[in-house]
């Protein structure tokens, strides 16, 4: 028999979830505090330009197409995408540059001549994440890690003949300085980290399973831009039953004897059978379940990074640059003891450009660019974020005006910036924290909260907060867990 429910947040995760439950009857209602769907998926308009506002990385396009398919819709009809044939650029400051070709062998070719990094080496580091892949995704991407029946599956017993092989009790920089002769190399592969928010200087090795999901799976770049992932989702869940309320933040989730009973919002009190939150977990608890018990050992975990990112309107055309574009620092260590031990910014950080006019061209004025523009930057932890952004816009441009070979700034048309304080306010993120807790020991992926709560019966979390790792798909994913374990 269906279940009322109420879903809390828009975002990828929220938008999923009531697209899959709405399937399996329920009548789904999602309640957003801001205007709009999407959480940190979004988009700015700014005169002329546009820029997708978060996620800038696309993979897994078949979570996407699964949820159409649920509904025996033909995802093609609806959503549109283009695999990329290039995954990155990445810009040294001694002025090697390295195209990451999806192509394997060219990728091979292309790193062994910029670097003299034996093709055999690169081969060896994507067949060891190709491995790490087809043994622990099933388990931490597919599965909850708090359900005995994970850790009793066929999947699991596979993975156990394998245990000393997956890297735990090493640094991902560790396996790669032993992998790799060129440290450029190592610099590149270890970058890999930061996509789900973490340091590859602590983070276990085991996060060299990410790359495959670019190399071995493919990166991808939707049509219409990043926020037509929103839009699609949108567009499908009102499609199929699911009720939205904007500009409604969630204020209270009622209990009663131990069970989820409803939400309160400005107007007034929903029953509901159900609840599931996309909101920040530790948010969840603080705000929204005040004097309950809560799980302090799992909320009180060091958190991820967050990201300083300028939208720039640029009135010329970088022909050198591609979608995705990284700048790298010439002290990658340095850069994430600033960011992890003292929470500040390294005064050489490396720089992500974002490029989505050299895909969807109408993004910018002909002979323009979107630049949207991003270091890693440390959680809110009270920071005097006014200097660090001005003293970020200086450095940042100084080392894309040195290593493009013109000066920047006067070609910026319009600006926007967005900071650790405002992901905390407008996605209700704890601390700005991109991802939830951090992946820097090699119990990360354990010591998050599971998807559901142990204590009140009806209560579900889904997001990056709850799944040990980050990004779209990964919050796709958790968005599948809580269907497949609703109760």
């Amino acid at each position: 028999m269906g279940k009322t429910v109420a879903i809390i947040g828009s975002g990828v995760a929220g938008l999923a979830c009531a697209i899959r439950l709405a399937k399996k009857g329920h009548t789904v209602s999602v309640f957003e505090a801001n205007a709009y769907p999407g959480g940190k998926l979004t988009e700015i308009q700014l005169g002329a330009y546009r820029f997708d506002a978060g996620p800038s990385l696309f993979t897994l396009p078949e979570e996407i197409e699964a949820l159409y398919e649920l509904h025996g819709l033909d995802a093609k009809a609806y959503f549109d995408y283009k695999r990329l044939d290039s995954t990155c650029k990445y810009f040294y400051s001694d002025g090697t540059e390295i195209n990451a070709f999806a192509n394997i062998e060219d990728l091979k070719e292309e790193i062994y001549q910029k670097t003299g990094e034996s093709k055999k080496n690169i081969e060896k580091a994507l067949n060891k994440s190709a491995f790490l892949y087809a043994f622990l995704s099933p388990l931490f991407m597919h599965k909850s890690l708090h359900k005995l029946s994970t850790w009793l599956s066929k999947n699991a017993f596979r993975a156990y003949t394998k245990l000393s092989q997956f890297n735990f009790n090493r640094s991902m920089n560790q396996i790669n300085k032993v992998r790799f002769s060129n440290k450029k190399v190592v610099q590149l592969f270890n970058r890999y980290a930061t996509y789900n928010g973490s340091n590859p200087y602590q983070a276990p090795g085991t996060l060299n399973i990410i790359p495959h999901l670019e190399f071995g799976i493919g990166a991808y770049f939707p049509t219409k831009g990043m926020h037509d992932i929103t839009q699609s989702l949108y567009t499908l869940a009102k499609k199929v039953g699911v009720k939205f309320v904007f500009n409604t933040p969630v204020s209270k989730i009622t209990l009663h004897e131990g069970k989820a009973k409803g939400v309160v919002t400005k107007f007034g009190f929903h029953k509901m059978d159900r609840i599931v939150s996309n909101m920040d977990v530790v948010g969840t608890y603080e705000k929204l379940l005040k004097g309950e018990r809560k799980p302090t050992k799992l909320l009180s975990q060091p958190k991820s990074s967050s990201a300083l990112i300028f939208y720039w309107g640029i009135k010329k055309e970088f022909k050198q640059l591609d979608l995705h574009n990284i700048f790298f620092s010439d002290d990658y260590q340095l850069e994430f003891d600033h960011i992890f031990k003292t929470g500040t910014v390294f005064n050489d950080p490396t720089v992500y450009l974002n490029i989505t006019s050299t895909q969807k061209p109408d993004d910018a004025p002909e002979g323009c660019q979107n630049w949207f523009t991003m270091i890693n930057v440390p959680n809110n932890q009270g920071q005097d974020w006014d200097e660090v952004i001005k003293e970020a816009r200086k450095n940042i441009l100084k080392k894309l005006s040195t290593q493009l070979g013109e000066d920047i700034e006067p070609l910026i048309e319009v600006e926007d910036i967005l900071d650790p304080r405002k992901i905390e306010i407008r996605t209700s993120s704890t601390q700005g924290a991109l991802y939830g807790n951090s992946s820097n020991n090699k119990y990360a992926a354990f010591l998050r909260h599971p998807n559901f709560s142990k204590h009140i019966k009806g209560l579900y979390f889904c997001g990056g907060s709850v799944h040990p790792g980050g990004g779209i798909p990964l919050c796709l994913l958790s968005a599948k867990i809580v269907a497949d374990n609703f109760e």
